[in-house]
């Protein structure tokens, strides 16, 4: 047959889609052949169910469906087999004698391999099994916004792939009634939660909301405006102001290409979320909206930030016009596959290719933990050296960090904290001008600041987290089992070594080296502290390090808790410079050049959650990192321990200091805290009675409950499971009380969750917390709680703070998600770009 008889031929296309989500049907309407991700509600993915599901879909019928699909492609004889992203569909086509092509975003072994982390090895193989369906196809057609896809080997790269405009937007307002003055939020929320109610004060005055997909049952408020089942949504998106909704490729590619501001809210485990994020935060058109301020109608500030993007992707949207003419050519004959490699050959290829991971600088840091960790996990290294050349894609976007700065060494992991906080660096230049509405102590903070560094000159920036106990405080005294998480809030530390004769002084700094007669600079420390007003503190510090010295040696311990604690206002500063005497007393450093430091934390001080902690890693890890120090995680905690234990004075243990350095985002750090029988920090008050049988039992049954808690951690997810989980959080918290430690506040928490946990609403199925106890030393006013990670859960949180407020007049913040320890952060050496 020539080609101008094949052109004239017309074409059999099979197209089969995957059954889950709105972005599969914004691009082919076709055929469903797997079921996708289970969704245990709105914003949560059922890992284990989604396992489960698809083993009884697509794996127990394997053998029927291939001898279906088969016979069938035969029957109809198809030209090429397009799937969007159903793995068997490119086995069956390869069996079937067809070429078959994807095209997609994300791939199921990426979406499962996390899964399979989180439920055993017992479905390991469903990942390999997809991997090597994949391996048939002959390339792929990948959309922007792509995960990393192990089992392909080829890939085209097209535009984004939108539903094309019917009506202006001025069309869609005029048919649906509003005027061109009222601001319009459409809220794009598939599989809203059950027993939502949607308040008339969610919106800010002037603003109307178009809610797509919503019942016949739900009443709405009059600013809130029902669409019809048959509306065409692209339309409204496009006419609208900003969208409401959960991330995916439909809703993300569609804000995109038509310019609209994107206030989404995150989901638990949706695997393709943090690439699509990236893309939208890169082109200035997201806003985060936490969980419980969705539910709570707190929209208001999201809305109006929203409106004041400017969201700037430029590129084409034509995709769906460029993968069909890829996809006529295929059919047509034309090769796009780059060799000729056998099936096992290319997944065995495909496998170190995709797993790899691009890891080029700079591309790796959006890719999740659990992925890269898969390696090992689901035996995935080949065992031999292999070459991979791997090509860069600007639509594989990085977080957008601060231009006036140049990142020389290190990488931001996307974390949205620091880069704010660079962001308050590179806005220090124009302090002087922004005066006006800025509180006189914020002020004097961020003046001080202005003048910290030299800005032609390297800066190097830390993070720390602080720590979540979970089970097992108060007991790591005792040696026992601990099981601690990093929280999502942190310290940030800005430091740079500065020669003495280049510092800019503080005018009171100049006045107390002309006292002491010195001649020439002087190395000084410069430490600025933002928050001070909120901790009835100086939000400045400064010390000529000679004052560290005694005699040629460094000061004592003992010296140093007296020259920090002669002035209460500046008694903070002993956890920052006090690490700069751990390093000279414990390694010998010394420190020839002066030091500035900023120092910001978002972790709340005195509330149980490791304040100090934080700030004593990312100090030290500054203080490493500008003098060339490579101390490990575990070593810089074990440094920092002594800062606290012998410069501040205060008795702890190691348990803070190890999660803050060592921890990882969304893990649970377990250890063994060695006992101190020879403590010489701890003091005893000889006038005081002390409850012996109480303090002596707590860690031993503690030490009990943590390995039992760690256990019952491993078990398959059922209502058992977290009853148990619960229960030993009940007891260790009364354990707790029993040593005379505890709040009124914690224990009206934890029995504010128990009520819930006992509540006919609980006894229905309906519950969704099992569990709580104190954290931290015990009087922090902190609590832990255990539950289902879902919407349900969230919810009900919310309610206990309301009863808690409506009890005590006060609302308890809740913290929410995890961050990388220090040890994982490294560090940032940064540089202002110049102004030329």
């Amino acid at each position: 047959m020539g080609a101008e008889d094949s052109v004239k031929r017309p074409l059999v296309f099979a197209y089969y889609v995957t059954g889950h989500g709105f972005g599969h049907a914004t691009r082919v309407v076709e055929v469903l052949l797997d079921c996708g991700a289970v969704q245990a509600d709105a914003l949560t993915v059922d890992r284990l169910a989604s396992l489960e599901k698809y083993s009884e879909t697509a794996v127990v019928p394997r053998d029927t469906i291939m001898a279906t699909e088969v016979e069938w492609l035969k029957s109809i004889n198809a030209d090429l087999v397009v799937s969007d992203v159903v793995p068997v569909a490119c086995r069956a086509a390869a069996d079937a004698g067809i070429r078959s092509v994807c095209v997609t975003n994300f791939s199921w072994d990426f979406i499962y391999a996390e899964y399979v982390m989180a439920a055993g090895h017992h479905h390991r193989s469903i990942v390999w099994q997809i991997a090597e369906d994949y391996s048939h196809c002959e390339f792929l057609i990948r959309l922007p916004g792509y995960c990393p896809m192990p089992a392909f080997r080829d890939a085209i790269d097209v535009p984004l792939v939108v539903r094309r405009l019917h009506k202006s937007r001025d069309e869609v307002r005029r048919d649906l009634g509003i005027s061109e003055d009222m601001k319009i939020a459409i809220l794009n929320f598939g599989g809203q939660p059950s027993g939502w109610t949607l308040k008339e004060e969610y919106l800010p005055e002037g603003w109307i909301c178009l809610v797509c997909g919503a019942s016949e049952s739900l009443d709405l408020p009059p600013n809130f405006v029902k669409l019809a089942k048959d509306t065409y949504t692209p339309d409204v998106i496009a006419a609208s102001d900003c969208m409401l909704g959960k991330i995916g490729y439909g809703t993300v590619s569609e804000a995109l290409a038509y310019k609209i501001p994107f206030v989404f809210v995150r989901r638990d485990y949706f695997n393709e979320e943090p690439f699509l994020r990236n893309m939208l935060e890169f082109y200035q058109g997201g806003v985060e909206m936490i969980r419980r301020d969705l539910l709570t109608g707190h929209w208001r500030p999201y809305l109006e930030r929203a409106i004041s993007l400017k969201p700037c992707y430029e590129s084409g949207i034509n995709g769906g016009e460029v993968a069909a003419r890829i996809l006529q050519d295929t059919a047509y004959g034309k090769n796009y596959a780059s060799d000729k490699l056998s099936g096992s050959r290319r997944l065995r290829d495909a496998i170190v290719l995709g797993y790899e991971l691009q890891r080029v600088p700079g591309r790796d840091l959006s890719i999740p933990d659990w992925y890269a960790n898969a390696e090992n996990e689901l035996g995935l290294r080949t065992g031999s050296p292999t070459t991979a050349i791997l090509r860069g894609d600007d639509n594989f976007p990085l977080p957008s960090f601060p231009e006036e700065f140049e990142i020389l060494d290190g990488d931001i992991l996307g974390l949205s904290d620091t880069v704010n906080f660079l962001k308050s660096l590179s806005g220090l230049d124009s302090v002087l001008d922004s005066e006006k509405g800025t509180e006189k102590n914020q002020l004097r903070e961020r003046k001080a600041a202005a003048g910290l560094f030299n800005w032609e000159e390297d800066i190097f920036v830390t993070r720390a987290p602080g720590r979540l106990d979970v089970m097992g405080g108060i007991a790591d005294y005792s040696g026992s089992l601990v099981l601690q998480m990093p929280t999502r809030e942190a310290c940030h530390v800005a430091i740079q070594k500065i020669c003495p004769n280049k510092q800019r002084l503080w005018k009171h700094a100049q006045a107390r080296q002309s006292a002491k007669g010195q001649q020439g600079p002087t190395p000084v420390l410069q430490i600025v502290s933002y928050g001070s007003e909120l901790s009835n503190r100086g939000p400045t510090f400064d010390m000529d390090l000679s004052d560290f010295m005694e005699d040629d040696k460094p000061l004592s311990y003992e010296k140093a808790r007296s020259y920090f604690a002669r002035d209460p206002s500046q008694r903070w500063a002993a956890y920052i410079a006090g690490t700069i005497l751990v390093l000279m007393k414990e390694l010998g450093v010394h420190f020839d050049n002066s030091i500035s430091m900023l120092v910001s934390s978002a972790v709340p001080e005195g509330k149980g959650v490791s304040s100090s902690a934080a700030v004593e890693v990312a100090t030290m890890s500054a203080i490493a990192a500008a003098h060339g120090l490579n101390i490990n995680p575990r070593d810089l905690a074990l440094l920092c321990q002594k800062v606290e234990n012998h410069v501040v004075g205060a008795p702890c243990g190691v348990m803070d200091q190890m999660t803050s350095a060592c921890g990882e985002a969304n893990k649970l750090l377990a250890m063994v805290c060695q006992s101190d029988h020879n403590d010489p920090v701890t003091v005893i008050d000889s006038k005081r009675n002390y409850g012996i049988r109480a303090a002596t039992r707590h860690p031993i049954y503690e030490n009990f409950r943590v390995k039992a808690f760690k256990a019952l951690l491993t078990s398959s997810t059922s209502d058992d499971q977290f009853t148990a989980l619960g229960e030993l959080l009940y007891q260790c918290h009364y354990s707790y009380s029993a040593c005379g430690l505890g709040s009124d506040g914690t224990d009206r928490l934890v029995q504010l969750v128990q009520e819930m946990h006992h509540s006919k609403l609980s006894r229905s199925g309906e519950g969704t917390l099992y569990g709580a106890k104190i954290t931290g030393g015990g009087s922090g006013g902190t609590v832990c709680v255990v539950g289902r990670n879902c919407l349900r859960s969230s919810e009900q949180i919310l309610q206990i703070q309301k009863r808690y407020k409506g009890a005590t007049g006060y609302l308890p913040i809740v913290f929410e998600g995890s961050s990388p320890g220090a040890g994982k952060f490294g560090h940032l050496r940064i540089r202002r770009r110049s102004k030329d």
